[in-house]
């Protein structure tokens, strides 16, 4: 036992890592275990693909056409490293789009089956998406496994994570060569392996507990401080946190907005002005975007940055609770009446905001900074 626990736990478990480890690798296990199981299948395919089981194509067609595929993969790793900076944030989101993308990239590998003719496209388009998957599953790793680890053992941390994955995956592979004499039927193979992996993909990334509070967690965080006066803990964040956000998601509130984007006119902005003489931001909203924004003044800090953030989310509650009394009372002509009357309407919202932020800002921060390591999150 002593042998096997120096190969999957960290020295010193489970005193050495966050209680949340075990959820964590649990599902990462399983994840790793129907992967290995479905890289029987797609390998399999792409050699039938490619012309490995036909005598009448050469050896050397074969070997240039698998070069171009995987230097097509690692093309699109390198082009898709530049967005290396939104990793540090939404990485939960991120992990499981990258396992989402690796699904996809390996439906395209299976297709090839049925288009053997377009081999070399198809297999260069999944090795792209696969590999895309993969500069996001390797960038968003070392955080999460920092967040487990108690004291300096990251290392030790992250080696034995790597230790259980491959464990795992060569159990699924085992398993999956084992199933693949009988030839089962490669839809229902893909289908049910892919759901068990996406399944165990969820849950491993929600059992992540992270200690900072990115975008989502913030707006967790002042949602819950606004309607109850109580700052969720870590754990109770990390559970009401989004994980998938689809790309045409509308994000209804914006950080480090220009200008132009923020105000409908110059009225507006001559309106406001004088609400924030005595801040490093501002903040307004945009009914035409229906979108709240909060604009950062020269010298802003990184306080200012997230009182602006907080005021913001203030603002969109007194919208939100605005727009629901507009539908409760039926009243259309209120709410797709002239702009100016509009603008009028939620400019009482924001200096009635305003006052809430004065007052309850201080009580936030302090709250929040006892559950939470407050982190800057990236300006939009």
């Amino acid at each position: 036992m002593a042998f096997v626990r120096s190969y999957v736990v960290p020295e010193g478990f489970p005193d050495s890592v966050t209680p949340s480890y075990v959820p964590y690798m649990t599902w990462r296990a399983l994840k790793h275990f129907f992967g290995g199981a479905m890289g029987v299948f797609t390998t399999r395919t792409l050699l039938s693909s490619v012309g490995v089981s036909q005598s009448k194509v050469t050896p050397g067609a074969i070997a240039i056409n698998w070069i171009l595929k995987d230097g097509a993969g690692r093309v699109g790793k390198m082009l898709f490293a530049r967005q290396g900076k939104k990793f540090d944030n939404d990485l939960k989101q991120l992990r499981f789009s990258s396992d989402l993308l690796l699904e996809i990239g390996a439906g395209i590998e299976l297709a090839t089956a049925a288009f053997p003719q377009f081999f070399l496209p198809m297999a260069c388009v999944a090795n792209v998406v696969k590999n895309v998957a993969a500069v996001t599953s390797t960038s968003t790793r070392t955080p999460i496994y920092k967040a487990y680890a108690r004291g300096e053992n990251i290392g030790d941390v992250t080696a034995k994570g790597e230790s259980v994955g491959n464990i795992a995956d060569l159990l699924g592979t085992g398993l999956s060569i084992f199933i693949t004499k009988r030839n089962p039927s490669l839809v229902t193979s893909f289908a049910l392996l892919s759901c068990g992996y996406l399944l165990s993909s969820y849950h491993e990334v929600r059992s992540v507990v992270l200690n900072t509070l990115n975008r989502a967690r913030f707006t967790v965080a002042v949602d819950s401080f606004i309607k109850t006066g109580y700052v969720p803990s870590l754990k109770e964040g990390n559970s009401q946190e989004t994980i998938f956000i689809h790309p045409w998601r509308h994000e209804p509130v914006s950080i480090g907005s220009r200008f132009g984007e923020a105000f409908q006119e110059p009225v507006s902005f001559v309106a406001t002005r004088p609400l924030f003489e005595d801040e490093r931001y501002m903040v307004t909203y945009n009914p035409t975007k229906d979108k709240v924004y909060a604009l950062l003044k020269d010298h802003a800090k990184p306080d200012d940055i997230l009182k602006a953030a907080f005021h913001a989310h203030v603002l969109l509650h007194f919208i939100n609770v605005s727009h629901e009394r507009k539908r409760m009372s039926s009243n259309r002509s209120d709410h797709y009446g002239n702009p100016h009357p509009r603008n009028m309407d939620f400019l009482a919202h924001i200096a009635e905001s305003c006052k809430i932020v004065s007052s309850s800002y201080g009580t936030f921060r302090k709250k929040a900074k006892e559950q939470v390591t407050l982190l800057l999150f990236v300006i939009s």
